[in-house]
């Protein structure tokens, strides 16, 4: 039995064993196409972004992959109907140029921009729009990634090549937010339900990928580079670089060194010794960027199939609640931001982080670092201290767990180090297991460990976040299968799932925060996770070099791994009119007006008169290599 990939962790979920033993000198060796940045000042010749992060994609087909960087891949080339503005996540036009909810609330209109192409020349319409909606609504592997958008989705049609009316069980806030990705009908619907899971969609040069997003692919070396070639006809303009490259580093001293010696262009989510290392070098600007990721440590609450069969073989004490709770006070959150992030981080409660001000609730029952009342809780749950300072159940169970880290994040490793030693300070055995986040994928969707430590990114709207704890997104039966679904924790309890069908259909959005705070706060009294931080989002990029990078959200957000494409559109070499290092951060505004081609010359015209300089002060790594999405 096999499982898939459920995390979608930055740097840290599913790399392929051939990225974790790459060293400093994969840039030289990853292929003439894609060994060096093309220098953007020289006229006349290939501007190449090269961008280098330490996790390879899991996956280049939206419907199987699930890491940050696999996202970033899938936005880079396939379009949404509506965006997330740049400015501060508000909802802005994407492939669709206006919307509207029927007075009765039943159904939502969507009106495509007129004279669409994919990159091969085929029209894109409605019609596309429609097929790729119906294959998630008739499709159970498709639903893994998308199902809880479509949810409340019982009808979509396309009523001409530029109107979509999706009909809707009850009025829903998530059809503003569909983060869907529109695919090419006339390529996909020759990949059957089978043939879908082991699709690659990889593109190379004399057969790139189809999509209408700014970027297309053009190669893919596993565990070394993806290669992407401008879109000419992308709705937006074509982008100011010609290429984008994504080439992968075994470690974060290679990342590092490989931004110094000017083989990349772009560092992504950094540990925080090698980007703290990076300040002050000649053509470097480093961000830390405020970011929308938290890491945890998770428990395994009862493995079962989401029809309540049980599965795997946890240990079944991790089910009592008052032992998770104690957990808790025994873990030094504090110390993990100071030592793992080097301080780049805030101590991690509940699992909406603060760059969510409206979302994010603070826990109504607070805990703190206090191993004394960890010891005293336990105490009162029965826990009691045995001859070798292991504490016991009363017929003799040990508090003995297993514990995962994972090997492709040094993160992982070192807070489950401390983690380790919190809970021995208090009586609980811990044996870590250091493993690839690809073996941990497939450990957790059986249900085989006890504890473990990752993390997650989550979207501007909670929905999706909010899923991953209920019942129904549990692993499930396929044929003799049992693949992972998004629960990791297995968590199920009847009235969070009525709390979350309740928050899914209120559109009146102050009253919808307030039923996500109150499942914010119940998941964090019924700890099937410890949210141990959030991280920031350390970046790093040649500033003598390229410019006009756009934060989400203004002005502190990550530059790249954003929830749209805006950095991709409005980056541009460095010219003499735009200057070089001297001339702010390199990064700009982006409006979020429908007006996009008015978007692009603003950027422009802002670059040229100087840019206001902005401190990007965020998780994927992180800030770095435990994200999921």
């Amino acid at each position: 039995m096999t499982t898939r990939t459920i995390r979608r962790s930055r740097l840290v979920a599913a790399a392929g064993a051939a990225a974790l033993v790459l060293g400093l000198g994969l840039g030289a060796s990853a292929g003439a196409s894609a060994s060096t940045s093309a220098s953007p000042t020289a006229s006349g010749e290939k501007v190449t972004l090269t961008i280098g992060i330490t996790q390879d994609i899991d996956s280049a087909n939206p419907f199987t992959g699930i890491v940050a960087e696999a996202y970033e891949v899938y936005q880079l080339q396939y379009p949404t109907l509506l965006d997330y503005s740049a400015e501060d996540f508000s909802i802005v036009p994407g492939l669709a140029e206006s919307w509207e909810e029927s007075a009765d609330k039943t159904t939502w209109t969507y009106k495509i921009r007129p004279g669409l192409t994919w990159s091969d020349g085929q029209p894109l319409t409605a019609k596309d729009v429609e097929y790729t909606f119906n294959r998630i609504l008739n499709g159970e592997y498709e639903q893994t990634n998308f199902g809880s958008y479509t949810a409340n989705i019982t009808k979509v049609v396309a009523t001409d090549d530029t109107t979509v009316v999706m009909t809707v069980s009850k009025p829903s806030p998530i059809m503003e937010k569909l983060a869907v990705y529109i695919l090419p009908q006339h390529i996909w619907k020759d990949i059957d339900e089978k043939e879908v899971k082991s699709y690659k969609n990889e593109g190379t040069e004399t057969d790139p990928t189809v999509g209408a997003g700014p970027f297309v692919m053009v190669e893919r070396q596993v565990g070394q580079f993806i290669r992407f070639k401008a879109n000419e006809s992308y709705f937006r303009g074509k982008p100011k670089v010609d290429e984008v490259v994504f080439r992968i580093y075994g470690n974060a001293d290679a990342l590092g060194q490989a931004l110094i010696k000017g083989e990349i262009d772009f560092a992504d989510s950094m540990e925080a010794n090698v980007w703290k290392s990076l300040e002050g070098k000649p053509g470097i600007t480093t961000v830390g960027a405020t970011y929308s990721g938290f890491n945890e440590l998770a428990f395994n609450t009862g493995a079962a199939l989401d029809d309540g069969t049980p599965i795997g073989d946890g240990n079944p004490l991790l089910k009592d609640v008052k032992l998770r709770q104690a957990i808790g006070w025994a873990i030094d959150r504090q110390a993990l931001v100071d030592k793992v992030l080097g301080g780049n981080g805030t101590v991690g409660s509940t699992i909406i982080p603060p760059i969510y001000s409206l979302l994010h609730t603070e826990p109504a029952n607070p805990v703190t670092y206090d191993p004394e009342k960890a010891k005293q809780l336990l105490d009162a749950a029965g826990y009691t201290e045995g001859p070798d300072g292991v504490r016991q159940t009363a017929d003799g169970k040990k508090l003995s767990f297993r514990l995962f880290a994972r090997s492709d994040s040094d993160n992982s490793v070192k807070s489950v180090e401390f983690i380790q030693g919190y809970l021995k300070a208090v009586g609980i055995e811990t044996e870590v297991k250091t493993v690839s986040s690809d073996a941990l994928t497939e450990i957790i969707g059986q249900g085989n460990f006890d504890m473990f430590e990752w993390g997650w990114v989550v979207e501007p709207d909670p929905n999706y976040q909010l899923s991953t704890f209920t019942c129904a997104n549990r692993s499930y039966k396929d044929g003799g299968e049992i693949l992972a679904n998004l629960s990791d924790s297995f968590y199920c309890d009847e009235g969070y799932d009525a709390l979350f069908e309740q928050q899914s259909l209120e559109t009146d959005s102050a009253k919808r925060a307030e039923i996500v705070k109150q499942m914010q706060n119940q998941l964090f009294d019924d700890a099937p996770y410890i949210v141990t931080y959030y991280y920031d989002n350390l970046e790093a990029y040649r500033s003598d070099r390229f410019t006009g990078f756009v934060p989400q959200p203004t002005p502190d957000g990550s530059l790249l791994f954003q929830y749209g494409t805006w950095s991709y559109q409005n980056v541009a070499p460095v010219t003499a009119e735009t200057g070089g290092e001297g001339d702010g951060d390199g990064t700009a505004a982006a409006s979020s007006s429908s007006n996009v081609p008015l978007i692009v010359g603003g950027v422009v015209l802002i670059l040229v008169v100087g840019l206001v300089a902005f401190l990007l002060g965020r998780r994927k790594g992180g800030p770095s290599e435990d994200d999921e999405e």
